[in-house]
């Protein structure tokens, strides 16, 4: 014969019942059934109000809460994340302050509750986070010191066409300079960045990777586009290799720029582009950055002395201890009576040769050492200055 199952209202019942029999005292009954004199009177109270559910138990939570968001702040929330779906907590009362500063707004994490309590946030899979290798960026100090560039992953509009997104934005403010769909070639990207060297003024340096048609596998790691940002006195920033978190801003911008703009994607590349360039004033004017102490990039994005582009380059100048040579469309210059294949990137432009103590010649274009020409008459190319990779610690060796 199995056990008998019983459940605490069952017992309650059973307890007030036999109280109700008189064989039994309130002690007895007590210690009978496990529970304290002032249980037993508190169900025997209950027991005695005539309700029929008197037996069941009932919430513990309270009956009013002093403290608790008012409904119409509630509401106000609600409508700005409706209006703002991909905006979390600390973005949303950003702006909720923004729109009235008397009102007394809760906290990033009430707005939160409030979100999840009207099911307009999503639970996602935690993910254990990975350390973190990312080197520092070169400090930026004001905007126009460094812009960072890269192409969005592509994708395609319904219509089937190819999208390719060029991204590019100020590293001091994360003010989003371009969003343009451009063919991934130096014809198709250098009207771009024409107009925004117009519109902006020139950077002092531009961060981006070694793909083209920024960087090369050639000397110094220069391209066509490359060799006329550094003849305008733009320095160009080349992260390492597969290493995508040097430029983690833009690449986070990315993430957030997909999300809004290509989730679904547009019927065609012109109701794609004009996405892009509303996701860009939004980005720009609207939207709080965390980095930013939440303020829109657009506060903090005020050029001092921006530098004009000129609308002539003359070739670059070098010292007198320099030999100077033009280097021809194959990419090769005259030396020592012969011709050296240099860079097909300098075609029709001056670099200069500096004869060192060992009798080596740097080759420069500009300020920039692109290779080295060895006594054997062998040129040897560098690659693009990096900032130095963080020693790793080597583990002690002991003897015995």
């Amino acid at each position: 014969m199995p056990f008998v199952e019983t459940c605490r209202m069952e017992e309650r019942v059973r307890m007030l019942s036999d109280y109700a029999l008189g064989h039994w005292s309130v002690r007895d009954l007590c210690r009978r059934y496990g529970v304290s004199r002032d249980t037993f009177y508190a169900w025997r109270k209950r027991q005695m109000s005539g309700a029929p559910d008197w037996f069941v138990d009932r919430s513990h939570s309270t009956v009013s809460c002093p403290h608790r968001t008012p409904a119409g702040v509630a509401d106000e929330v609600i409508a700005l994340r409706q209006r703002f779906p991909h905006m979390g907590p600390r973005k949303l009362l950003a702006l909720l302050q923004r729109q009235s500063v008397q009102t007394a707004w809760p906290a990033a994490s009430t707005i939160g509750d409030i979100l999840k309590r009207a099911g307009l946030v999503e639970v996602a899979k935690r993910r254990r986070r990975a350390l973190d290798q990312s080197r520092p960026f070169t400090e930026a100090t004001q905007a126009n010191d460094e812009w960072s560039v890269d192409f969005k992953g592509w994708f395609r509009t319904r219509d089937q066409q190819r999208i390719d997104p060029l991204t590019i934005s100020d590293s001091y403010s994360r003010f989003l300079i371009d969003v343009r769909i451009a063919p991934q070639t130096i014809e198709g990207v250098r009207p771009v960045f024409e107009e925004a060297f117009r519109t902006h003024g020139l950077p002092f340096a531009i961060r981006c990777d070694n793909g083209s048609p920024f960087g090369s596998h050639g000397a110094g790691g220069l391209t066509r586009l490359s060799t006329w940002w550094i003849k305008l006195g733009i320095e160009a920033h080349f992260i390492a290799p597969a290493s995508p978190q040097e430029n983690g801003r833009h690449e986070r911008m990315h993430r957030t720029l997909k999300a809004q703009t290509s989730k679904p994607p547009a019927d065609n590349a012109g109701q794609q582009q004009v996405r892009f360039d509303a996701f860009r004033q939004h980005y720009n004017e609207e939207r709080p950055h965390e980095a930013l102490g939440q303020r829109p990039p657009a506060d903090l994005y005020r050029p001092v002395e921006p530098r004009a582009m000129p609308e002539r380059l003359d070739d670059p100048w070098y010292d007198a201890d320099h030999q100077v040579r033009r280097v021809r469309d194959s990419g090769e210059i005259k030396w020592k009576g012969g011709r050296l294949f240099v860079s097909e990137a300098l075609a029709g432009e001056l670099v200069g040769l500096s004869e060192l103590e060992n009798g080596d010649h740097v080759v420069r274009f500009c300020s920039r050492d692109i290779g080295l020409i060895g006594p054997d008459g062998r040129f040897r190319r560098f690659a693009p200055p990096r900032p130095p990779r963080p020693m790793r610690p080597q583990a002690a060796h002991t003897t015995e």
